[in-house]
């Protein structure tokens, strides 16, 4: 058995199967890690959702900030903008059993045996890998629960940036997501900066990707992670960080790509066309 963690397929369901017929994937036997956004700018949300769900224990999932987008459409708090292409899955007609899949994804996921933890964007330097699965569990309960929709309504927002335990209420559960869904850079006070999503080197000399903070507490736990296309454009990750970054960016012509836990292999497969 092989566990393969793939990138953010955001629609790409041509490009999903390309890849699953490179890794040779065996249902049943081998398992796939997903790091977040399967649907939204690419072409066939709906089918990429309707595959994932039914891998039933085959696959891992965490939610990327387009698979709230998607709820949050879904709930009415969101209007549905053009560059949006999940319409598919609204108007199926098995949207309700989709969507109520969706919502019960976590946003961390760590497994007995695999050294890696997985979300979609990364963790604010004050949370150790314990501090980041306690609270992700916070806001997996609200989007599973009853208070969905209000949730929903306030998650929009850059503030608070700063993490504080003592937030309450739509303050902390924002800052939460906002942490695991949406962080590329941070500030000397690890504070989250979230207008800049360049390459590094594009950003303000004050900011440094989440994974390059000073005293980061998850430094030596193996991260996956997805979320920030531009990452890698000019150079890879020093290994040093003990991080593992899967968004090559198929939705904007780029490459699928998968990383087989076991041994470290990548695996990728090229956009058949840019979508976003």
């Amino acid at each position: 058995m092989s566990v393969y963690a793939i990138g953010d397929v955001q629609g790409c369901f041509d490009e999903l199967e390309a890849l699953l017929r490179e890794l040779e994937f065996r249902r049943g036997e081998d398992r796939l890690w997903f790091v977040g956004d399967l649907v939204n700018r690419g072409p066939r949300s709906l089918d990429v959702v309707r595959f994932v769900s039914e891998l039933g224990g085959d696959a891992k999932v965490v939610l990327g900030n387009h698979d709230l987008n998607l709820l949050a459409i879904a709930a009415g708090v969101r209007k549905l903008r053009t560059q949006d292409t999940v319409r598919d899955i609204l108007e199926a007609p098995d949207a309700n059993e989709l969507l109520g899949w969706l919502s019960r994804q976590p946003l961390l996921v760590r497994e007995a045996g695999i050294p890696y933890t997985m979300v979609h964007a990364g963790l604010p330097p004050q949370w150790d890998i314990a501090t980041a699965e306690r609270l992700a569990r916070e806001v997996e309960a609200t989007i599973a629960g009853d208070a969905r929709t209000e949730f929903l309504r306030e998650m929009y927002g850059d503030e608070p940036s700063c993490w504080d335990a003592e937030l309450a209420g739509s303050q902390r559960l924002r800052f939460i997501t906002n942490a695991l869904t949406r962080i590329r850079y941070v500030d000397a006070d690890g504070c989250l900066d979230l207008r800049h999503s360049g390459p590094p080197g594009s950003q303000p000399g004050e900011l440094v990707p989440w994974f390059a903070a000073v005293n980061r507490r998850s430094r030596e736990e193996s991260i996956v992670f997805g979320h920030w296309a531009t990452l890698q454009i000019n150079e890879p990750l020093e290994p040093a960080h003990h991080v593992y970054h899967l968004d090559t960016g198929c939705v904007w012509g780029g490459r699928l790509t998968a990383l087989r836990l076991d041994d470290g292999r990548r695996f990728s497969v090229p956009a058949r066309r840019r979508n976003a």
